[in-house]
């Protein structure tokens, strides 16, 4: 798997508030932004499996 660039613009304020929550978790500012936008990508997927098995069983 190779990797690509992904550039983010965001306001002073936000970016502090984002470097303080990584900072918290002894985490560089980039692995919490990729932390969490994976943990997001698995609550969608997983979210989606849940209510197709309870579509398939009929719930």
């Amino acid at each position: 798997m190779g990797t690509d660039v992904f550039s983010l613009r965001m306001d002073g304020e936000l970016l502090d508030r984002v470097k303080g929550h990584a900072a918290k978790r002894g985490m560089s500012l980039q692995d919490y932004v990729i932390g969490t936008l994976t943990r997001a990508d698995f609550d969608e997927r997983f979210t989606a499996a849940v209510e197709a098995t309870e579509e398939f069983y009929g719930r």
